[in-house]
């Protein structure tokens, strides 16, 4: 018997981060969204990649992307005016374009290109309470976008793809966090490190789990997510798992996920 569900009371936002591409960086978003939003949350998706794959992923074509994040960003629109729905109910999506893709060179001289998204959320803040999460996908690099979305959230989920030199790639992202907390906010912190594409009869990939769990300890979630390759298809149908192959265990994984992540949140306030 599971335990019952607790939601929290406030807004949970939460960039998913790692400068390496392939990790399950957007896997990640979409598939722990629709289970949050299964399981009784009001989850909003921000797609932060200018590849715009979580936007595919859930079914919103290039073509029905009217406003997007970059419009968000650039302050041509309001966070709300440019939500669409996915095809989970309760899980919503803030959809990007390739526009994203000169956002750097367009906002190198601004003096807040920092906080280009916490004004965004802050102007937006009203409509964003009815969230319980929001999950921002990153671009694989440690870029201008990225480092708003660590700004605006304050907790980074990073995906860690069990293979050679795994540990090593994460130290860029910790040393990044590190300078953020110095010089923009204290309060930024790592939200998990969360094992993917886990294949547990292969050698490597067990000692880079014991690797991962000696040297950053409980950071690291109880949950894997094991290599699957009905993950890799969902997005191709515009589907997360839930929808696609609930039984699969590339699914459950997941929802064990979202049920962690959620009994966290409940021991970290003291909700009942």
């Amino acid at each position: 018997m599971t335990d019952p569900i607790v939601l929290p009371t406030r807004t949970h936002i939460v960039a998913v981060a790692n400068q390496k591409g392939g990790v399950g960086k957007t896997t990640t978003v979409m598939n722990l969204g629709a289970e949050l939003a299964n399981l009784g949350a009001h989850v909003l998706l921000m797609d932060l990649d200018p590849q715009g794959n979580a936007s595919t992923g859930l079914g919103i074509g290039a073509d029905r992307r009217t406003l997007s994040i970059h419009d968000v960003l650039s302050g041509h629109c309001a966070v709300h005016e440019a939500i669409f729905e996915s095809p989970v109910s309760a899980l919503e999506i803030v959809p990007s374009t390739m526009d994203l893709s000169s956002f750097d060179l367009d906002m190198a001289s601004s003096q807040h290109r920092l906080h280009l998204l916490v004004d965004a959320l802050s102007r937006n803040s009203d409509h964003l309470e009815q969230y319980q999460f929001i999950f921002l996908d990153c671009p694989p690099s440690l870029n201008l976008l990225t480092l708003n979305a660590i700004v605006a959230a304050g907790s980074v989920l990073v995906p860690l793809q069990a293979e050679y030199y795994a540990l090593e790639g994460l130290s860029q992202l910790m040393l990044t966090i590190d300078r953020l907390r110095q010089e923009v906010s204290s309060r930024i912190k790592i939200e998990g490190v969360l094992l993917t594409m886990v294949d547990r009869r292969n050698r490597l990939a067990r000692q880079v789990e014991a690797d991962a769990r000696k040297h950053l300890g409980e950071l690291v979630y109880k949950t894997v997510i094991p290599r699957n390759v009905r993950v890799g298809e969902a997005p191709s149908h515009g589907l997360p798992m839930l929808s696609y192959d609930p039984k699969s265990i590339g699914r459950l994984a997941y929802l064990a996920l979202a049920r962690e992540i959620l009994e966290n949140q409940r021991l970290a306030t003291g909700e009942i």
